[in-house]
């Protein structure tokens, strides 16, 4: 059995190899963060957390662990509250013991690094076009609101449960948007859609999608119409969360028709509108999902047993080929 380390490490493992950026971005990603490290002054390298020189998700992090734990079963949700952690407390006093709570939404320091991993939607910005100067001064704007929005919450509260009923606690954030939006990529290259309708249907094949349809909230057609012409694609679906709505503008004079996102808030849709591009958006829980069953597949795979809460619409993919 795995421990909560060994358990992170693959979700790292898996997030790097689904990285938008490649390898070598990721390599050069680092670089440049121990390049930082390194011209610290002494007394400032002492809140430097050095995580980062290795992690390249600083949104994704260990919060609990209690290092002899060995884990057979995790409770694993897309948001992981208070309630959440009572409840993986209360199964294990019902001999259904909980080992390790795995959220996707970062809490604590996780939370507080949020802004930093939007840096790759500017590795992201120049490959679909646009010019270098554009897509560092948009991104840098937007980061640095999210930075600003987080910095008064209560980033530890959730944390500080799981530490009192010692229950092991980690969140993928990126890690698992980085498998949702390669597994989408992939899909649409292989089976290429060629209207928003098609672009619809293609997303209805997936379980979690069909399931938020059931529920109501499944993938709907923010601008444009089922006959539009896709074209252009820009897949939406990491990057930490939403960026800018100045880059919609830029991302349309550069060539892009359509984007395939999991949310889009009004002043985004409305610059999008503007701009005349099609938006699709698939939908946040269930494309949050589809990304987080990637990875507790790869879990099941090594004989832990997956007891879904918290907003996962959990589909195993490890039955469907037995």
């Amino acid at each position: 059995m795995l421990d909560v380390k060994q358990i992170f490490d693959l979700g790292i493992k898996l997030g790097i190899a689904a990285d938008p950026r490649g390898q070598k971005g990721i390599k050069k990603y680092l670089a440049r963060v121990k390049k930082e490290y390194d011209a610290l002054k002494p007394e400032d390298k002492k809140y430097f957390d050095t995580d980062n020189l290795t992690n390249p998700f600083p949104d994704s992090d260990i919060h609990v662990n209690d290092k002899k734990a060995s884990v057979k079963r995790v409770l694993a949700g897309i948001d992981i509250n208070g309630p959440e952690i009572l409840l993986a407390s209360q199964l294990g006093e019902r001999n259904k013991k909980i080992d390790l709570v795995i959220a996707h939404h970062p809490e604590g320091k996780a939370l507080g690094n949020l802004h930093a991993v939007m840096e790759m939607g500017v590795d992201m910005g120049i490959a679909l076009g646009l010019p270098i100067h554009l897509a560092e001064k948009i991104m840098e704007e937007r980061m640095r609101e999210v930075a600003r929005s987080i910095h008064a919450g209560n980033l530890y509260q959730v944390v500080s449960v799981a530490e009192h009923l010692k229950i092991n606690f980690i969140n993928t954030h990126t890690i698992t948007d980085n498998m949702v939006h390669t597994f989408i990529e992939k899909l649409v290259a292989k089976q290429r859609p060629e209207t928003i309708g098609d672009m619809l249907e293609l997303l209805l094949e997936l379980p979690e999608y069909q399931e938020a349809r059931r529920m109501g909230f499944g993938p709907t057609i923010f601008a444009g119409s089922p006959k539009n012409r896709l074209g252009k694609i820009m897949i939406e679906m990491t990057g930490g969360t939403e960026p800018s709505p100045k880059v919609y503008p830029e991302l349309s004079r550069s060539g892009i028709s359509t984007i395939v996102g999991m949310h889009m808030r009004k002043e985004t849709l409305d610059k999008s509108n503007e701009s005349q591009l099609n938006v699709v958006i698939a939908g946040h829980m269930s494309s949050d999902s589809l990304g987080m069953n990637l990875f507790l597949d790869e879990l099941e795979k090594k004989g832990i047993e997956i007891v879904p809460c918290g907003g996962l619409i959990r589909v195993s993919r490890n039955k469907k080929k037995k």
